[in-house]
């Protein structure tokens, strides 16, 4: 068989790139790496390929250190005052509903009296526990539980003049009766460790 140029050239070729294929299969450490190609719907060919997943860590600022902090602080008030949140609102429904065509101002006193015993006999001792912070918290559930404010709960089941004196004692440890509870607001983050209370445990708002 008589080679020709074309034969010759193709001859070139083969073994140029049977080198190539031979090195790139040796590659170093700061060689690229290999990538594929991807032909899209419309016929167009792009490199494709993927990269393991890299982690970087960096220190966290003054301000991030400070918002963890006080995000960990809320979580786990959170986690605490919850579940007497979700109490406080089974109560108020039964209680509502024994008031249910009660008019008798002696007869619901009774009944409001009666369940407020139980409650203290339950839950007095772990509340007594709770520090100023918690107490807010527990405040701002109860409101995004009942739809009420603590003010408007102990006005409407202990009268005016109760609700005004728990109002000022609120007041001296910094707190108020009538903070209402935002979840799109300022009351976002509590709103989204909520939620993943409930996912975890079950609850149901």
């Amino acid at each position: 068989m008589r080679f020709t140029q074309k034969h010759t050239i193709c001859l070139v070729l083969f073994f140029f790139a049977a080198t190539v294929f031979v090195t790139a299969q040796q590659r170093g450490p700061l060689d690229t790496m290999r990538v594929h190609a991807y032909i899209t719907p419309e016929g167009d060919t792009i490199p494709e390929s993927i990269l393991p997943p890299v982690e970087v860590f960096a220190k966290l600022t003054g301000h991030w250190k400070n918002y963890w902090a006080d995000w960990t602080r809320l979580r786990n008030a959170v986690y605490v005052t919850y579940p007497y949140a979700i109490a406080a609102s089974r109560v108020m429904n039964e209680v509502n509903s024994k008031l249910s065509g009660v008019t008798d101002k002696k007869k619901r006193k009774a009944i409001i009296k009666s369940r407020e015993k139980e409650l203290k006999k339950e839950f007095a001792d772990q509340l007594v526990k709770l520090s100023v912070y918690q107490g807010k918290v527990l405040m701002k559930l109860i409101n995004r539980q009942t739809g009420n404010n603590c003010y408007e709960i102990i006005s409407e089941y202990k009268g005016f003049f109760n609700a005004a004196f728990w109002q000022t004692i609120a007041f001296v440890f910094g707190s108020n009766l009538k903070q209402p509870y935002n979840p799109n607001g300022e009351d976002a983050d509590m709103e989204k460790i909520v939620l993943d209370v409930e996912k975890m445990y079950g609850y149901k708002s």
